[in-house]
C-alpha cells in the first residue's frame, strides 16, 4: 500500500526514481531495500509501461517493471509503502491504478510485454496498447 506522494491509497508495485550514475536495476535494488527492507538477488525484466496523464504532463512516465524471484530478509512497513501478500487469484483490482488489470495478469502467466496507457479526469483509461515481446533490455 503506497503511503504518501504519487499513487498514495493504493496498492501498487515498489519504485522510485533512477539517481545520478545509477542503472535502472541498481535504481530498482535501492528502491526495494529503502521502501520494503528487502534485498532483491534475482529478477528479469517483465514489462515497459510508458504512462500519459492528460490533466496534469508532469506525470508522465516510463516505468520498468521487474519480477523479483529470489531475495533476503522479510518485507516490513516503511514510511513509503506497507506491503502484503495477495494471492495471484484474489489481487485487488480496485484498490490498484484501473491500468494493472490489463497488463499485470499477462506478465504473472509469464508474458513480456510494452504498453501505453493515456489516462483522463478520474483515472479513466482514454487509450490503450499492449505489445508483446521476446525480451526486454535497456535502452
Amino acid at each position: 500500500m503506497k503511503k504518501r506522494g504519487f499513487g498514495m491509497g493504493r496498492w501498487n508495485g515498489v519504485g522510485g526514481k533512477v539517481e545520478t550514475d545509477e542503472t535502472i536495476e541498481e535504481a530498482m535494488i535501492r528502491e526495494t531495500h529503502e521502501e520494503i527492507g528487502v534485498e532483491v538477488l534475482n529478477f528479469s525484466k517483465i514489462a515497459e509501461l510508458s504512462f500519459f496523464f492528460s490533466v496534469n504532463s508532469s506525470w508522465n512516465q516510463l516505468v520498468h517493471v521487474y519480477f523479483a524471484y529470489e531475495w533476503a530478509g522479510e518485507p516490513m512497513e516503511s514510511e513509503e509503502m506497507r506491503p502484503q501478500w495477495f494471492e495471484v487469484v484474489n489481487l485487488p483490482f480496485d484498490s490498484m491504478w484501473p491500468d494493472d488489470r490489463y497488463w499485470l495478469p499477462e506478465v504473472i502467466s509469464g508474458k513480456l510485454l510494452k504498453a501505453k496507457f493515456v489516462f483522463g479526469d478520474h483515472d479513466a483509461i482514454l487509450d490503450m496498447k499492449i505489445d508483446y515481446v521476446n525480451s526486454l533490455k535497456n535502452d
